[in-house]
């Protein structure tokens, strides 16, 4: 001050937190149906340490079947909105997810369902395992019924 050089030591510490998402459940595991018949669950998706607000976005995975076809079995909704939005108490709200599943073709799957922010930052990515088993069962009982 006033071209007075002085001898002050200032500290700065803090913590960092990184936004990150937790699922509950943990995992899914979605019920066996015949064929062309969906099966759906409810995800809660809670967002944790973010400071502002964000959006939440849902990668599907492609499913390769046994003859070599890809195909998008999975669709998911967030009947509530996607938005992640800060209250004033400071708590992120807990955000709804639908997932469903349906497949005209029998396939089964164990893989990941991969959310991010709006901001597709990849030390955000959050991947949750669904795992689904689709099989045969359902053709071979229709078959036998003929029998």
């Amino acid at each position: 001050v006033n071209n007075n050089p002085s001898q002050y030591k200032i500290t700065l510490s803090g913590t960092v937190k990184t936004p990150k998402l937790n699922f509950d459940p943990p995992f899914l595991m979605l019920m066996p149906v015949p064929l062309g018949v969906e099966t759906e669950t409810d995800l809660n998706i809670i967002p944790q340490d973010y400071l502002r607000q964000s959006r939440i976005h849902v990668k599907l995975p492609e499913v390769e079947l046994e003859d070599g076809d890809r195909i998008y079995p999975f669709s998911v909704q967030f009947p509530e909105g996607q938005d992640i939005v800060l209250p004033s108490d400071s708590k992120n709200n807990r955000l709804i997810c639908h997932i469903s599943f349906r497949s005209s073709k029998p396939v089964s799957f164990l893989g990941n369902l991969c959310f991010t922010d709006e901001e597709e930052n990849r030390l955000l990515q959050q991947q949750r395992t669904v795992f689904l088993l689709y099989t045969r069962t359902w053709r071979f009982t229709a078959l036998i019924k003929k029998l």
